[in-house]
């Protein structure tokens, strides 16, 4: 789930959903263990277990391998990713913003690799239609080596940065 960034007027949700060529892309939802911050209408599957807003997926015990699409709305966004860096053991997509607090302080200095995505992502609106194209671009962030290389061999146009080398 993440909130309000696209354009053409389609600000009416905070919903976007993850499409599902990139769940398959990084290895399919049957490869994560839990997406902590599910939306209560699964359209895309996206791992074997999930916690909703209802569930609060930050008071939870995260295990396993993590998908994490945050809501991408502050203070929100950086808990999650905060989270995320503490756990080790995941994959975020989040929009490209570099210079927001947490992006230096959860991503820049604390994931193993960042793919920034060659193509805007077109999310998934509530009702299952698709939605415009984004106000900005997409980053896939890894904690972990085993992510690590799943973001290396996953196929998607973008260039990979390994912050901790």
């Amino acid at each position: 789930m993440n909130s309000t960034f696209e354009r053409n007027g389609e600000k009416s949700t905070v919903e976007w959903y993850t499409p599902p060529y990139i769940i398959e892309a990084l290895g399919g939802w049957w490869s994560f263990d839990l997406d902590p911050a599910s939306p209560e209408n699964i359209i895309t599957e996206t791992a074997c277990k999930y916690y909703t807003k209802r569930d609060n997926g930050l008071t939870q015990s995260w295990h396993g391998r993590i998908f994490l699409n945050p809501p991408y709305e502050n203070p929100l966004i950086g808990q999650f990713m905060q989270k995320l860096s503490e756990h080790g053991n995941g994959i975020a997509l989040v929009y490209n913003r570099t210079d927001s607090k947490w992006c230096q302080e959860y991503v820049l200095k604390r994931a193993d690799a960042i793919l920034f995505l060659s193509k805007r992502i077109k999310f998934i609106k509530p009702d299952g239609s698709m939605g415009n194209s984004p106000g900005a671009g997409s980053i896939l962030i890894a904690y972990g080596q085993e992510n690590v290389k799943y973001l290396e061999n996953c196929g998607l146009e973008g260039c990979i940065l390994y912050p901790k080398n």
